[in-house]
């Protein structure tokens, strides 16, 4: 028998009733409209300037997705991300320049697509060595081995090394024409913003799976108690090493997509900020939820281009606001996470939840 509507909400008689995504026909109906919004209506209905806002946003869940895994899921603390996303845009973008690709593979387009999963397996390996110590270590002793990943990677390995292969300096530039997936070439906003849409949907399909499978229930016991899931059998160490490269293999995808928005790549575009702004993403979408990082991304990216909508009219009269904008956005961000801290610690993503029970069981108080 088929779930049942009924005015407090959905009846479920199956175990896979219950855990099935769209469980209603109001929900496919939600779920088919987000997908015209996103895959019609954003590239095709809004200005190309709030199209590049959109991808950034992407972006941003892209590296975040990692980042929530790692904290929200498994209790593991990471402030080093931005290493692993560092890994997997050289690693792409090493894969097409100096790779010998046979010239009909080039013309198939078939070169990026496999520089994608291979900085995605690259960025998981290099992740998994970092994320050893959590074997051993948790809370502030593993805070300061994934920054040590950060200032390693980063700062040592790519801007001293990497980044001097073939003799160009410190930023790679890669050809126009490039960036093929096999007959299209990715060289507009509009193409770079479907391409960030279906990995990004792609991520969450493959994340939201894995939470729902038996790692995902492995990582959530240990981030409740390490020792009890010990003590019923479970493996921390593989588990945790697992969440480590899940991670990391979602980090090298988001480097290896970056590569297709900038004009050139260079260790500058992956600080320690990076990292920092990613956990201040999930704690403002909310830690622990999938939707969490989404609405962090799209509050933190939206309120940052507001903001400069707001300073460059004022910096007509005060010119120095312009000058000072780097500053402004980080005390922005540093009042954000406060700010939520304070009023809305359980983040964006629990106000939402709130928001759908409320409609969802209208008019029942309850």
């Amino acid at each position: 028998m088929s779930s049942v509507w009924l005015p407090c909400g959905d009846y479920h008689q199956s175990y896979a009733e219950d855990q099935g995504w769209w469980q209603s026909s109001f929900i496919k109906g939600k779920m088919i409209l987000l997908l015209l919004t996103i895959f019609v209506v954003i590239p095709w209905l809004i200005p190309e300037y709030w199209m590049s806002v959109a991808t950034m946003v992407g972006y941003t869940a892209m590296g975040a997705l990692g980042v929530q895994l790692l904290i929200g899921f498994a209790g593991l603390i990471t402030l080093g991300h931005a290493a692993f996303i560092a890994v997997g845009a050289y690693t792409s973008t090493l894969l097409i320049l100096q790779f010998p690709w046979p010239q009909f593979l080039l013309d198939w387009g078939v070169a990026y697509p496999v520089s994608i999963l291979a900085a995605g397996v690259a960025a998981g390996l290099w992740s998994v060595l970092f994320g050893l110590p959590s074997a051993k270590v948790k809370g502030f002793y593993l805070i300061l081995t994934t920054m040590a990943a950060q200032f390693v990677t980063v700062d040592f390995i790519l801007t001293q090394y990497v980044s001097q292969i073939g003799g160009r300096g410190q930023a790679f530039s890669l050809p126009p024409g490039t960036i093929k997936i096999g007959p299209w070439l990715i060289e507009n906003e509009r193409q770079i913003y479907y391409l960030m849409a279906v990995l990004l949907t792609l991520m969450v399909i493959v994340l939201a799976n894995l939470l729902r499978s038996k790692p995902g229930r492995a990582w959530v016991a240990i981030r409740d108690n390490d020792i009890a899931a010990e003590a019923m059998g479970i493996n921390i160490v593989y588990y945790k090493l697992l969440a480590f490269f899940v991670a990391g293999f979602m980090a090298g995808i988001a480097g290896a997509f970056w590569v297709s928005n900038t004009a050139a790549l260079s260790p500058e575009h992956f600080p320690w900020f990076w990292s920092l702004w990613l956990v201040g993403v999930i704690l403002i979408g909310g830690v622990g939820s999938i939707h969490g990082a989404i609405f962090g991304s799209i509050f933190m990216v939206v309120i940052m281009e507001l903001l400069q909508a707001v300073v460059i009219p004022l910096s007509i009269y005060y010119p120095k606001l312009l000058f000072d904008f780097a500053y402004i956005k980080d005390a922005a961000f540093g009042l954000a996470i406060c700010a939520f801290l304070i009023y809305e610690p359980n983040g964006l993503a629990y106000r939402w939840w709130q928001i759908k029970n409320y409609f969802n069981l209208w008019p029942f108080s309850y």
